[in-house]
């Protein structure tokens, strides 16, 4: 299972960026993908997930401003993120989960400014 993040960077406030998560290695389309953020000297948070049919849900902090989606025909996962504010800077992460296993991405830079 490999789970490689792209499309961060510095972005200003109220800006917007789109993360992409390109999967292999597994039936991507079978499970379960989220989004994880880790901001400095603070806890990993999930912000946002998507299961196999498409259902989302999101963490009240990100609720209306960022929106989750996949492709499962090119095994990648997007999170859109707008109006973005300070609050959201962080190495953004995806995952999934397999049985006991979890899976992550090696994580990409957000920071606003």
């Amino acid at each position: 299972v490999q789970l490689v993040e792209s499309g961060g960077g510095s972005v200003q406030v109220g800006g917007s960026l789109t993360l992409s998560c390109t999967a292999s290695g597994y039936a991507y389309s079978r499970y379960c993908m989220g989004w994880f953020r880790q901001a400095p000297g603070k806890a990993r948070e999930g912000i946002a997930i998507i299961d196999s049919g498409g259902s989302t849900a999101y963490a009240d902090s990100v609720k209306g401003r960022f929106t989750i989606s996949r492709d499962n025909a090119k095994n990648t996962l997007y999170l859109q993120m707008n109006s973005l504010k300070t609050e959201d800077t962080a190495v953004y992460y995806c995952a999934t989960q397999m049985g006991p296993h979890n899976y992550w991405g090696q994580g990409t830079q957000v920071t606003v400014s």
